[in-house]
């Protein structure tokens, strides 16, 4: 995925010293933060850097590039194409998803009626996360997922930043286009965060397969419901489930006859099983796969494969890649 659409967001300023940086570092770019009147901050996969006006790198803030109010200013526009009023929505969900799928987090004042976020104004802050599709990091996973027909009910577990949403967009590429030893599947995305497809009108910037239909930026609990109705799906695909509304289209969906991939937050199974809604999908055996991911030894370190009785299925194994960047 290309990391020219974020380039072409960014002021002049920063632009400039983005483009600079050592390929060592734009190769495994996670995130640019912009926050106005402290330090340009970029993000590896291996840790954070401030960025200077000599395109010197350093943990330290000092002597750092500082974002102006006009920088953010300009930034904002470039991001809206000078049409704030075009993105009322996106203001009102705090980020914006921009060509190739990256994504921009927004901060400022929150404008609050009868108690529900209406939208931000005076936005002075900016994290630029960077979509990187990675293929084929689902394919070992296959035969505890995919078997001819049939399809495993997938809960995917890690703490932020581990690959969870890297994997769940491989494997429903994967389903969908079908392989050895499996076939292909109608697969349906409800993307509430515009994480797994990175629409951009409506379109996908990511390859998630020939026969994957899209909802984009649609709450999950309403949207699994949708697409049911409207697509027929074999596979729905969600991320970050855990609300009470999301128990309730997880049992809905299962018992319509279509299987699930789903991400869950947590560092292990024991802390997702402390989580309610989350408890009671485990204790029912409503996920016959729960896949564990960590860093350990690199975003997408697989931890264990558990089936729905929490049997250990899969040894720890290695990640996605060596030093892959940009997983969530």
């Amino acid at each position: 995925m290309s990391i020219k659409p974020v380039y072409q967001i960014l002021p002049l300023s920063i632009r400039e010293l983005i483009q600079s940086l050592p390929r060592t570092i734009l190769g495994c770019l996670e995130e640019i933060r912009v926050r106005q009147d402290r330090p340009l901050e970029v993000i590896t996969s291996e840790q954070s850097w401030f960025v200077s006006r000599n395109c010197l790198l350093s943990q330290q803030p000092k002597d750092s590039m500082i974002p102006t109010k006009d920088d953010c200013i300009k930034m904002l526009n470039l991001i809206s194409n000078h049409s704030l009023y075009a993105m009322e929505e996106e203001l009102r969900r705090g980020y914006v998803t921009v060509k190739g799928g990256h994504r921009v987090g927004l901060v400022g004042k929150v404008v609050v009626d009868r108690g529900q976020v209406k939208h931000l104004r005076d936005i002075t802050g900016f994290n630029v996360r960077i979509a990187r599709q990675v293929k084929g990091v689902g394919e070992s996973l296959i035969p505890y997922v995919l078997r001819g027909d049939q399809a495993e009910n997938v809960l995917i577990v890690s703490p932020p930043q581990c690959g969870k949403t890297t994997l769940i967009r491989d494997l429903a590429r994967l389903a969908s286009t079908g392989g050895e030893g499996y076939r292909s599947h109608k697969v349906g995305i409800v993307d509430e965060r515009s994480e797994i497809a990175g629409c951009v009108d409506g379109v996908p910037q990511h390859d998630v397969g020939p026969r994957t239909d899209v909802l984009d930026g649609c709450p999950k609990a309403e949207g699994m419901m949708m697409m049911i109705r409207s697509m027929s799906p074999e596979i729905l695909v969600v991320d970050e489930i855990g609300r009470q509304e999301d128990s309730d289209a997880v049992h809905e969906a299962i018992y319509a006859g279509v299987h699930l991939f789903a991400t869950a937050h947590g560092q292990s199974v024991e802390e997702v099983c402390r989580r309610p809604t989350l408890a009671e999908l485990v204790k029912e055996g409503v996920f016959s796969r729960i896949i564990l991911l960590s860093r350990r030894h690199g975003p997408g370190t697989v931890e264990a494969v558990y089936d729905r009785m929490l049997r250990h299925l899969e040894p720890a194994r290695e990640p996605f890649g060596p030093k892959v960047a940009g997983h969530r």
